[in-house]
């Protein structure tokens, strides 16, 4: 079985890339000027409280903040951490994995966060979106109360988790194009407001930025900076969205991309100044300057493109979170789940329970905070946490590749600096809603806890034996003529990496429990690599015709179909010669070389007889809980068309202190 990959496609700058970066990598933070001078004017007190200094100070922050963060941080610097094209905190971790056991807790807490505040971006850029339909007279006449606007974003963000099930091959062909027009109109239009004031440009300078933090002017003080940091949320999707296009193409992209922002900006805060003593404007509620940028004539334009620029980003989000949470599974950090191939995309995959639980949680949100402005008074609380734990891993990163000394430490203290100053501004955001986001996150770092925590316990105590020491007894077991055949081959699924042992519950169950007679023996481990796409096997047939030990090594981004896997294995086993090709009198594939297959799945019940402490026990009977609510071992290994028996046995762990009967006289 040979390693795969699919990155010779996105591996190199190309303009067909750039277009498709535009469309994966930059719908969150191109979607960023929509609210983010909104909530910066809202946390000021509104369009009467501002001044020239502070539009200048506020601007140099956004400018700073998405230069050392998004280019400095993860353009130069983070995006050159790849695991063989992958990106994302969990090929972060698989890289730096072997360096120290307790960096799965950075890994842990930031995967958590990102997938938790994720659940904001689509309710809080919809609904950004839509709100710009109260500006349009006809439908405030109409329509025009904050109710409608909530039913028309629960409608879009509905249809669009709806159609995840067919997958969005057809739809995502657009992305690019539809990302380019947004990003060139948001040039144009920042273009025409700061033509007016071309004096802005010196908020490049980080005097401005630095005079604000501090300023009498600046209403929120330091915590200002919570609306800053809106402006570069979407930072951490350049490296999670590396492996769909390649770095090239995104050292090719962002230049344009930051420009259009940047401009977009600096337009907002021309319109701003010039409109700051204007009673219409200073007297409206919930004012947003992007949308009073846009010429009057382009408005019903710039609401519906967007609204598919938003649409866009959260679809960004929602393939982004499938992709997390299997790369989590794989990594056995998570509960295994149903997860589906809707489309002939490579890479694309769709986990119904993900997708129905960011839909509940998505329009809870939209119900729950009613409008943009709360939406964003809690938005970008726990993406700092994420981003302090993707600046420990890459620390240890670049310490792996021989980075100087002092040169890791200096990059791990300043940006380790400037994300915690972000996240302490946003602490403020937690009593206004951030503690939903915060519990999410807290939810789904419990049962990785839980999971990865149970697995060391068990790993732990599992008693393992010698297959060496039971080669006699199953060569006699397959020749006993007095016991009826079980299967040609059996197939049981072991723990074990050790290629000469085996847990002794498998052993138990083919000799003791039921003597399970069958032509050959096959032990199968499979391990998850640090690469993602590797998929290769070994094999150890013990010197016998009738014992296959296998080891299959499969990347965190594969698939693992065992039947199809290990059909291609016995096939090529005979063909060597290792096993007896195993005719078949009746067979629809007169050429078929193996017999039929069996599956031996063993599902483990906590024994109450266990000497566990109370909160390993604990964490077990979580566990194994969890387990009976996700996807069954069949349908993880893309079993559910063979034959497949499942046997439970009681996870006997530890040492008993059993009471002797003693027999007494009739």
């Amino acid at each position: 079985m040979k390693s795969t990959t699919k990155h010779g496609d996105v591996a190199k700058l190309s303009a067909g890339g750039i277009l498709i970066a535009l469309g994966v990598v930059y719908g969150d933070i191109g979607t960023s000027p929509l609210y983010v001078m909104k909530s910066i004017i809202e946390g000021n007190g509104g369009l009467k409280n501002i001044s020239e200094n502070f539009i200048l100070g506020s601007l140099s922050l956004i400018f700073w903040t998405i230069t050392i963060l998004t280019t400095i941080k993860y353009v130069l610097i983070t995006l050159n951490a790849d695991n063989n094209g992958e990106g994302g905190i969990f090929s972060l971790f698989t890289l730096v994995r072997n360096r120290a056991k307790w960096l799965i807790i950075p890994a842990m807490i930031g995967g958590s966060a990102l997938l938790a505040d994720g659940t904001l971006t689509p309710a809080v850029t919809v609904t950004s979106a839509i709100e710009g339909l109260d500006l349009i007279p006809s439908f405030s006449a109409v329509l025009g109360s904050q109710v409608d606007i909530v039913t028309i974003v629960i409608i879009i963000l509905s249809a669009l988790f709806f159609i995840q099930h067919f997958g969005t091959d057809l739809i995502g062909k657009m992305f690019g194009p539809i990302m380019f027009v947004w990003f060139s109109v948001l040039a144009i239009w920042g273009i025409i407001g700061i033509s007016h004031n071309w004096t802005l440009l010196r908020a490049l300078s980080p005097y401005y930025a630095i005079n604000t933090l501090f300023s009498s002017e600046n209403k929120a003080g330091f915590f200002i900076l919570g609306s800053i940091f809106l402006a570069t949320t979407g930072a951490e999707a350049l490296y999670s969205d590396l492996g769909h296009v390649g770095k090239y193409n995104i050292y090719g992209s962002w230049p344009f991309v930051k420009i259009c922002l940047l401009l977009n900006y600096f337009g907002q805060g021309a319109w701003l100044l010039s409109a700051r003593h204007n009673p219409t404007f200073t007297n409206m509620e919930g004012l947003n300057p992007f949308f009073q940028l846009i010429p009057p004539s382009f408005l019903i334009f710039g609401i519906i493109i967007s609204t598919l620029a938003a649409i866009i980003a959260s679809q960004a989000l929602i393939s982004g979170s499938f992709t997390l949470v299997s790369e989590a599974i794989k990594l056995n950090l998570f509960p295994r789940l149903h997860i589906m191939y809707p489309s002939s995309t490579k890479g694309q995959l769709y986990i119904p329970s993900i997708n129905k639980f960011l839909w509940i949680v998505c329009i809870g949100i939209v119900l729950y905070f009613g409008n943009s402005a709360r939406m964003e008074a809690a938005y970008g609380l726990s993406i700092t946490v994420t981003m302090l734990m993707t600046t420990i891993l890459l620390f240890n990163y670049l310490l792996k590749k021989k980075t100087p000394l002092i040169a890791a430490v200096l990059i791990l203290v300043f940006f380790s600096a400037f994300e915690f100053s972000f996240f302490i501004a946003n602490i403020i955001k937690f009593t206004h809603g951030g503690f939903i986001a915060a519990l999410i996150a807290l939810a789904i770092l419990s049962v990785m806890y839980i999971w990865i925590k149970g697995y060391y316990i068990k790993m732990r105590l599992l008693e393992h034996v010698p297959i060496e020491n039971y080669k006699t007894q199953l060569n006699q077991l397959r020749q006993d003529s007095d016991r009826p055949k079980y299967t040609t081959n059996l197939v049981c699924l072991t723990s074990s990496h050790d290629p000469e042992q085996i847990e002794r519950k498998i052993m138990y169950s083919i000799l003791d429990k039921r003597p399970k007679k069958a032509d050959v023996y096959w032990f199968v481990n499979i391990a998850v690599t640090d690469e993602p796409y590797v998929a290769e096997y070994s094999v150890d047939t013990l010197g016998t015709l009738y014992i296959v030990r296998v080891q299959i090594r499969l990347g965190f981004r594969v698939e693992q179909k065992l039947n199809v896997f290990l059909r291609q294995i016995s096939t090529e086993l005979v063909e060597n010669g290792e096993i007896k090709i195993q005719s078949r009198n009746y067979t629809t594939m007169p050429d078929r070389k193996v017999g039929d297959f069996r599956f031996l799945l063993i599902q483990e019940q906590l024994s109450y007889e266990t000497d566990l402490n109370f909160w390993e026990e604990l964490i077990l009977k979580a566990k194994l809980f969890i387990k009976r609510y996700t996807v069954s071992p069949t349908k993880w290994f893309g079993l559910e068309n063979s034959d497949v028996d499942v046997e439970k046995v009681p996870l006997f762990i530890g040492k008993y202190n059993h009471a002797t009967l003693k027999r007494t006289p009739k």
